[in-house]
């Protein structure tokens, strides 16, 4: 971050939104602090939407008729006495309210990338494996694609970037790179490397919730064989379980 740029910070965004930027790069505080923001900011009369990345908020508005000025004037006020209402980046971990089990199978074809994965870490694969299975990783933000999720962070050996040459994967792909995870919906390419397979989609378009992952949310994975998996693609969520903490 440049010594000239404030954070956390407002700015306007289009005709119908303004930015709350916490930093201008990833950290686990400006995380935090974005996806706390985003849940008062939610309870603010004009906002329609608050939406949280990895270190910002999007925020939307009614933009439409003759008082839009004067609504976003009311609107711009108020996030901004919110933002100064505390010291965001300060605010401590909080456990978190619901935890996903996804089984993943990291056998032979759903994990093409697993082998180059574990040489970046300095692990053997089994030892891989079982690092990501022991972690407790939270959904850090959703996007890029519906109900895709980021998930970190992984244990410092698992921070090497991604590729620069792009690799398809299919839908349920687990990818990993710079400590996440991140869980596709859909057949994408990617830089990032493939070390497995879930059943679980992100993104379930025409069920009563299209896009089950929350930010904050834990994510706990279960292996499972490739054969089991197989049998998991007929189940609605695949296997995953949910439990709720809080």
């Amino acid at each position: 971050m440049s010594k000239k740029e404030a954070a956390p910070a407002l700015y306007p965004l289009g005709m119908d939104g303004f930015l709350a930027r916490f930093a201008s790069r990833f950290s686990l505080e400006a995380n935090r602090a974005a996806q706390a923001f985003a849940t008062e900011a939610r309870e603010i009369e004009g906002v329609e939407e608050a939406v949280p990345a990895l270190a910002s908020v999007q925020l939307r508005f009614d933009s439409t008729g003759e008082t839009a000025p004067a609504r976003r004037a009311k609107l711009e006020a108020a996030l901004t006495d919110l933002l100064a209402s505390r010291d965001w980046l300060s605010l401590p971990e909080r456990a978190p309210a619901r935890r996903w089990t996804l089984p993943v199978s990291f056998d032979g074809s759903d994990a093409p990338g697993l082998a180059e994965a574990a040489a970046e870490t300095g692990l053997t694969e089994a030892e891989a494996v079982r690092s990501i299975l022991e972690a407790a990783p939270r959904v850090l933000a959703i996007g890029f694609a519906p109900g895709q999720p980021y998930i970190g962070l992984l244990p410092e050996p698992w921070n090497f970037p991604r590729r620069t040459s792009l690799r398809d994967v299919p839908p349920g792909a687990l990818v990993a790179a710079i400590r996440q995870l991140v869980l596709f919906a859909n057949a994408s390419p990617t830089g990032w490397l493939q070390i497995g397979r879930c059943a679980f989609r992100p993104f379930q378009p025409g069920a009563p919730d299209p896009m089950p992952l929350r930010q904050g949310d834990e994510i706990r994975l279960s292996r499972v064989s490739a054969d089991e998996l197989s049998a998991l693609e007929a189940q609605p969520m695949g296997g995953a379980r949910l439990e709720v903490l809080s």
